[in-house]
């Protein structure tokens, strides 16, 4: 009982930013002309599959269960915002809303993504795999993603890896110890979607919590002798990581890859992260002004952007690179190149926008000349 007191206390802050009501998908007839356009996502998850509205709750399934959903997006959608509505289903002039969910087997799964992929182009024929983080439900997830889909232009097939976090306020401990139960089966996922599917390429954007569990599994697949999934492992990029710096540290000298982190000194969430776990500092609030551990990251493979400066609808700042338009723009730019974001050129403390001057950049030049924004380079040109 002492420890909720003390849990809800720590909490406290974050209760007055979040939602009451938990999501679910209701589904919403979408009229045609009235939307943007629609966003088709393939998901696998370790949740329990559970009745509709919900399909997939908080609770840990004993396998991998699989669906394919279709979210239509408002025309009237401004970059880096989530339209929804307060409850209910959502008005698909309006609101992001969910058209269509059909849960899966394996084998059709596998048939659906492969005739995906191979009805694109060469070029397009990348998988890219979203990874919550905590506190977050499956309506929850799917949206989200569906909306760095639409803003970044991604032109691949979507991939959600939803993992049972029960979307509770202090469910956290809960929430880290799914997390590490789904290790093994995002491993075994992405090894399908490298050996089965047909795709030329993966790349991974995890979230907050789900840093860690994808951390993990990219460890324990190093370790197991394939930690590029035959080749197919491109980007890793981690987006306001709550993960501890050691545990980073000894992470990155198993996988021994580069991986692209967001961080922000601002970042509410992980300063409430911060003090549940015993006063050390997250991975994803490092801040300028840790040079000596700036220098130790970037030698492991870290390359690391700050997002202190930019300016977006979240209130926790927790979520800067689906909720501003210039960072998810810089997202869905990355994905469109081969030379990564921690690219040579620009030294430790150059801003991206001052870089740029706000022109149009072209493969292999810094994707700063893409969204002109003050986003500071802390590593990648310090070689």
């Amino acid at each position: 009982m002492r420890f909720r007191v003390l849990l809800a206390a720590l909490l406290l802050p974050l209760a007055l930013a979040a939602c009451g009501t938990p999501r679910v998908l209701e589904l919403s007839q979408a009229p045609k002309g009235d939307i943007a356009g629609t966003v088709q996502l393939f998901v696998a998850t370790t949740r329990e599959a559970s009745a509709q509205p919900v399909y997939f709750s908080g609770e840990r399934g004993p396998q991998l269960s699989f669906a394919r959903l279709d979210i239509t997006v408002p025309r009237s959608h401004k970059s880096g915002e989530l339209e929804l509505p307060d409850s209910g289903p959502g008005d698909p002039s309006k609101h992001f809303a969910a058209t269509y969910i059909q849960k899966l087997e394996l084998a059709p799964v596998v048939s659906d993504v492969r005739k995906e992929l191979q009805r694109r182009p060469p070029s397009q024929r990348d998988v890219l795999i979203f990874i919550h983080g905590y506190n977050t439900n499956f309506a929850d997830a799917a949206y989200r993603f569906a909306q760095i889909v639409f803003d970044s232009g991604f032109k691949g097939v979507p991939v959600l890896f939803t993992w049972p976090s029960r979307g509770e306020l202090l469910a956290y401990p809960y929430d880290r110890e799914s997390a590490l139960y789904s290790r093994d089966f995002l491993e075994r996922n992405l090894r399908a979607i490298a050996r089965d599917l047909g795709a030329s390429r993966m790349d991974i954007l995890a979230h907050s919590m789900g840093t860690f569990l994808t951390m993990e599994t990219l460890r324990q697949a190093a370790i197991r002798g394939d930690g590029t999934f035959g080749g197919k492992l491109r980007d890793v990029i981690l987006a306001a990581p709550d993960l501890d710096l050691d545990v980073f540290k000894t992470q990155m000298r198993e996988i021994k890859r580069p991986v692209t982190v967001f961080v922000s000194a601002d970042d509410r969430a992980l300063a409430f992260s911060r003090r549940f776990a015993g006063d050390k500092t997250r991975l994803g609030a490092v801040s300028s002004k840790d040079t000596e551990t700036i220098v130790a990251l970037e030698k492991l493979g870290a390359r690391l952007i700050d997002l202190s400066e930019i300016s977006s609808g979240d209130s926790l700042n927790h979520a800067k690179f689906a909720s501003s338009p210039k960072v998810v723009q810089l997202i869905g730019e990355r994905l469109r190149q081969d030379k990564g974001i921690g690219f040579a050129g620009p030294q430790f403390g150059d801003r991206l926008g001052d870089i740029a001057g706000g022109l149009a950049g072209t493969v292999g030049s810094t994707v700063g000349l893409v969204v002109g924004a003050p986003i500071t380079i802390l590593s990648g040109g310090m070689r």
